[in-house]
């Protein structure tokens, strides 16, 4: 394998993300050394959003969510995920 090059030192996550958009990482990287790596509390990123809904939908929902047990926003986040997931999946 050939001598890997020196990763340089970046001030911003911009610059550093801008480096690795026009390198190959594998000039820097040997990968045969990598481990893996687990991140169990990683949280996802979350956006806060403002939506309008009937006020006989969030009842439903939070009848459904207290049968459940849960929030009626975790449930409605549920729902969503749930579909959004199989309408990407009908497109393939």
């Amino acid at each position: 394998m050939s001598k890997l090059k020196k990763i340089p030192k970046f001030k911003t996550e911009a610059e550093e993300r801008e480096f690795w958009s026009k390198h190959d990482s594998t000039e820097y990287i040997d990968y045969s050394k990598a481990k893996r790596a687990l991140f169990p509390d990683l949280k996802p990123s979350t956006k806060s959003i403002s939506i309008r809904l009937p006020e006989s939908l969030i009842e439903g929902l939070k009848v459904l969510a207290n049968e459940r047990d849960v929030p009626y926003q975790s449930l409605l986040k549920i729902f969503l995920a749930e579909r959004v997931k199989k309408e990407l999946v009908q497109k393939k």
